[in-house]
């Protein structure tokens, strides 16, 4: 499979989706809680925010000014569609942009926010990467993956090891945290309906036409399984691991 193709097949299993991974709207807002003096003069930059529901949260519940960036057009012009439609186009902006090389200038942000996204640059280079954004004592909201119990089972542990090798436990993700410059204001785990309603059922049900539509296409059916079995390891083995969704704030 070229790239060119596995990017079109990807983006077109995935498309239509509420969210491009694990989040709900009240994980959302209570993360947003935990950020003080929310309001009109807060700039906000949301990293990795995919078609923007946790964007359009963050609008709809505070004053604040945010720009959202996502590497993938089609997402970004869904949101900013969105913005338009729901009114808030004034005041929140959607942006073509990769995480590693954002140009905006040091400390023009109060607060930046990345759910599911960090990951696919590194939770450390991330941190550190991102922290010349932000204003004195500015904060970030993040979701990242960790595990929940110890000894997962050998299917579960394999499937990290070959998609995460980085996936670790959330006392390791504090430390991590500190080490990288920011206090901890607090930290919560994202309930399993966060990953199933508007993720994995909605993605299963794309998964279920994407292999009829594709019954004679090997690479599509390829990455068809893949996204199975990413399915199917969370029904299994949900309990061993989960996202945590931390809100820091620079020291």
């Amino acid at each position: 499979m070229t790239p060119d193709r596995m990017t079109t097949l990807f983006f077109e299993l995935f498309s239509g989706l509420p969210r491009q991974g694990p989040g709900d709207t009240a994980s959302t807002l209570r993360a947003l809680a935990l950020v003080p003096g929310v309001g009109p003069r807060t700039r906000v930059l949301d990293i990795g925010c995919g078609t923007g529901c946790q964007t359009l949260v963050l609008a709809r519940n505070s004053a604040a000014r945010i720009v959202a960036v996502d590497n993938h057009p089609p997402f970004v012009d869904a949101l900013n569609r969105e913005a338009d439609r729901l009114g808030v186009a004034d005041r929140l902006e959607a942006r073509v942009a990769d995480m590693r090389k954002l140009d905006f200038a040091d400390g023009c942000f109060d607060l930046i926010w990345s759910e599911g996204a960090i990951y696919s640059m590194g939770f450390e280079a991330g941190l550190r990467g991102w922290r010349r954004l932000l204003a004195p004592r500015g904060h970030i909201a993040l979701t990242e993956v960790c595990w929940r119990k110890p000894d997962p089972p050998g299917e579960c542990a394999a499937f990290w090891k070959q998609e995460y090798p980085a996936i670790r436990e959330a006392p390791a993700l504090l430390e991590a945290i500190a080490a990288c410059g920011y206090d901890t204001v607090g930290h919560f785990p994202l309930p399993a309906s966060a990953w199933w309603d508007d993720y994995y059922r909605p993605l299963q049900a794309n998964v279920t036409a994407f292999r009829q539509r594709y019954a004679d296409a090997p690479d599509a059916r390829e990455l068809a399984d893949q996204c199975q079995h990413e399915i199917d390891v969370w029904r299994a083995y949900a309990d061993f691991y989960g996202y945590e969704f931390f809100v820091l704030r620079a020291r």
